[in-house]
């Protein structure tokens, strides 16, 4: 299931998924109507300030990234920083006895550790995304706790148990966000 990059809540309503814009266009809406809409990042289940002043089409010059500037000729600067490392004698002969040296060596190890960890990063990112989002619209809501333990226990059938007496549109939008982090490859 491919979860949308935001969304937006009304009180416990969901009024919009999508893009930045079409969720800013939406939240500008429920402020018209009186609301106190809410937009979430579902990556981070983070809050995202907007500012929603004026008509849409100013929103969305807001909203819309500014042109990258043209590339400076030349080689391009790889972002390489400088920085000291503590090791212990063996372990610098050891880096030092390898092909290219200590730098190459250490950026390879660490390329190999972040391949290797990159499915418990996102796992772990998507994790705590879907405790922001419940913590935030749902965190006085009946069986929240047990959900949060479910959430951390990695129990998705207890998560969607203790969603039961959720808002419709706040446990389908959490059982989703739980689905996406203890279930990754759906």
């Amino acid at each position: 299931m491919t979860l949308p990059p935001y969304l937006a809540f009304d009180a416990a309503r969901e009024i919009a998924a999508g893009t930045l814009l079409t969720v800013a266009l939406a939240a500008r809406q429920a402020i018209d109507r009186g609301g106190s809409p809410l937009v979430f990042e579902v990556a981070t289940g983070r809050t995202v300030e907007l500012d929603l002043r004026g008509t849409p089409h100013d929103i969305a010059g807001r909203l819309e990234p500014a042109p990258a500037p043209p590339r400076p000729r030349g080689r391009p600067k790889l972002g390489v920083v400088a920085r000291e490392v503590t090791l212990l004698p063996h372990h610098w002969d050891w880096l030092n006895g390898q092909t290219g040296g200590a730098s190459v060596a250490l950026r390879k190890l660490v390329e190999a550790a972040r391949r290797d960890g990159a499915k418990d990063d996102l796992s772990r990112a998507a994790r705590d995304a879907a405790y922001r989002f419940m913590t935030t619209l749902a965190g006085d809501a009946p069986g929240y706790e047990a959900a949060i333990r479910a959430l951390f226990a990695g129990d998705l059938a207890a998560v969607r148990s203790a969603l039961a007496a959720w808002p419709p549109d706040i446990a389908r939008a959490a059982g989703a966000l739980a689905a996406a982090a203890l279930e990754p490859e759906t």
